[in-house]
């Protein structure tokens, strides 16, 4: 008789991780709620979606798909580089921004260096550093905002890394021009800040710094950006991280071949091109985010100033069970006890009657009796 097979340890190194959980997506929420009709505000998505001319350039790229994609996306990094005023060795594509924030460490981070990451920042920062080696070295946040000067003192000499997200998913907050400068003037050469600026295009605060200049400048930056916000092509995975042209060849070593496929490729193309859609996502976003915010703060609840597509809300009670009865009600969000928020959603800001329905339901979950 045979002994049972034992399922193999988690390695030693995971151990204490947690995978990163996504967003419902529709068809589980429609599962979960039992109703056909959901919506989904949990994953900070493009509310008009694609660009009909990406769209339209995405299909036409389907007739090549039986042939490998461009590896270093070629064309893409190209225009690109003409957009941002830098050279194309300056450009590195990722399967989503998401991806080039591991290809960093995996990059930059030896068996012995850190990382400094605030509290409260992106799930992805501390995931990638503590599976690589480890070695983060978390810094509390201020007024649910990095705190940049508490990071800077974090920094010791085997920090190799700072990831910094401007604006900060999920708070929504950002850090001025002058924090991120100070941050910079007083890191040792030999550490990159990573730049995380995915919801960049979406800010419209004097105040809020535009990174690229300080690559432009050759300050010891790399940002990263993406294509899956504002440009509406979140299921077609393209990001994008701009450095130095050593810092990018560096995450060539890294990165997989062939990491951005044909249609992605194709649509980032024309996506860039069509300003006119851009200007209008802008346009919704910014509106229906200060309504919004205006009816949630008149009923009562804390809502973070956001430079982003979506509102950090503290409901004032327990958030996991909020989301459980809104997903009842056809509608999803994204609880933040994982980010150590237990009474706070982050609502993406969706079309004008999406945010109605979510106000609607928010409404009937918070006045029935809690059980």
């Amino acid at each position: 008789m045979t002994s049972p097979r034992r399922s193999s340890p988690r390695p030693a190194h995971l151990e204490g991780l947690d995978r990163y959980e996504p967003g419902l997506s529709l068809e589980q929420a429609a599962r979960e709620s039992g109703l056909r009709e959901v919506v989904k505000l949990a994953s900070n998505e493009n509310p008009l979606g694609p660009s009909p001319r990406a769209l339209e350039a995405a299909r036409a790229a389907l007739a090549r798909v039986h042939r490998y994609p461009d590896g270093p996306a070629t064309a893409l990094r190209e225009a690109l580089a003409r957009r941002l005023g830098v050279s194309a060795a300056q450009v590195v594509i990722g399967n989503g921004s998401t991806e080039l924030i591991d290809l960093f460490a995996r990059a930059f981070l030896g068996p012995e260096d850190n990382a400094v990451i605030s509290e409260g920042a992106f799930a992805r920062f501390g995931q990638v550093v503590r599976a690589r080696n480890g070695r983060a070295r978390l810094v509390p946040m201020r007024d649910l905002t990095h705190d940049l000067a508490a990071m800077r003192a974090a920094v010791d000499e085997r920090t190799r890394l700072v990831y910094v997200a401007n604006p900060n998913n999920p708070t929504g907050t950002w850090n001025r021009t002058r924090e991120v400068e100070a941050l910079l003037d007083g890191l040792p050469q030999d550490v990159l800040v990573v730049l995380d600026e995915a919801y960049f295009e979406y800010a419209d605060e004097a105040e809020y710094p535009d990174g690229v200049r300080w690559v432009r400048q050759g300050r010891p930056v790399a940002v990263l950006r993406t294509f899956s916000k504002v440009y509406g092509l979140a299921g077609l995975r393209v990001g994008y991280g701009v450095a130095a042209p050593d810092v990018v060849e560096a995450v060539d070593i890294v990165r997989e071949p062939f990491n951005s496929n044909v249609p992605g490729q194709a649509a980032a193309l024309a996506a860039l091109e069509d300003e006119a859609h851009v200007r209008r996502t802008l346009e919704l976003t910014r509106a229906e985010r200060e309504r919004l915010g205006s009816a949630l703060r008149e009923r009562g609840h804390r809502v973070a100033p956001s430079l982003a597509n979506f509102l950090f809300v503290d409901v004032g009670r327990d958030a996991a069970a909020v989301y459980r009865d809104l997903v009842a009600q056809g509608v999803v969000v994204r609880p933040l006890r994982a980010y150590g928020f237990d009474t706070a959603l982050r609502i993406s800001i969706g079309a004008p009657e999406e945010n109605a329905r979510l106000l609607t339901a928010l409404d009937a979950v918070l006045s029935a009796p809690r059980r």
